[in-house]
């Protein structure tokens, strides 16, 4: 993987690229809030000299910074857009955990012509209609809550709560820990995403998947709501979107077996 550096308004996007010019799409992955680029460690092992794949760090997160906090969710789509033109990556088939799923919600309704495939791992719809006014409401004021919980519990409970694996628990204790004496910025970054959520799903737009799609939710998942949003967002056949229109492809949903 080569490193590279992309110059926004806002600060430095730091990501990092293998490319395969045989094979015409582009696997693009997309951690979550707060987490990098070494969340997809062991799939870019596996997928690099397969395919051209792409990870970042997310703006503001990790190596990415110095970076301002005004931007929002399409300027960081947009963003993903210009440094995949600027490479040369074409047909994305984007792999998004969580906020990096958002992310590619809003670039498929920015550039719908352009999503190849869509994967979706504990992501909800960004669709205004599954969210309460009282879920927005605390979205946005979440930046406190973790500016003002005591660290020590707060890297136990980021790291316990999003794995059960000794990898993966790990894995995002090293992440968490690299803010460890900077805990405003760990709050700011985290506060700052949550209110760009709100602000997304405040637009009320349609948000709609065109191409094919994969819905991942862990069985051990219960953060949030994404459970219930994923299997109430309206699918009645394979082929509909996440508002139940049809669309050229083909959306599956792996959900936790019922016991």
């Amino acid at each position: 993987m080569v490193e590279r550096e992309y110059r926004t308004r806002c600060g430095i996007i730091h990501y990092w690229t293998a490319k395969k010019k045989e094979l015409g799409v582009t696997l693009v992955f997309l951690p979550g809030l707060t987490a990098d680029h070494h969340l997809f460690d062991k799939q870019i092992a596996y997928f690099e000299g397969k395919y051209s794949v792409f990870v970042w760090d997310a703006p503001g997160h990790a190596v990415s910074w110095p970076f301002t906090f005004s931007f929002d969710l399409f300027d960081k789509a947009k963003w993903l857009n210009e440094i995949l033109d600027a490479e040369g990556m074409g047909n994305p088939i984007i792999i998004g955990q969580s906020m990096g799923g958002y992310v590619g919600q809003a670039y498929a309704q920015l550039f719908p012509e352009k999503l190849k495939g869509f994967v979706s791992i504990d992501s909800a719809p960004l669709q205004r209609k599954y969210v309460t006014a009282l879920e927005i409401w605390l979205l946005k004021r979440m930046e406190p809550v973790y500016r003002y919980y005591p660290w020590k519990w707060l890297l136990r409970s980021g790291s316990m709560g999003v794995a059960i694996s000794a990898y993966g628990r790990k894995l995002m204790y090293d992440t968490m820990k690299k803010y460890e004496g900077q805990q405003k910025r760990y709050a700011k970054l985290a506060g700052h995403g949550f209110r760009m959520l709100a602000e997304a799903m405040e637009r009320d737009l349609p948000y709609r998947i065109p191409c094919p799609a994969l819905l991942l939710c862990g069985e051990k998942d219960h953060a949030g709501s994404c459970i219930t949003d994923i299997t109430g967002h309206g699918i009645k056949t394979p082929d509909s979107d996440w508002n139940g229109s049809k669309t050229p492809g083909t959306i599956q949903i792996r959900m936790p077996r019922k016991r």
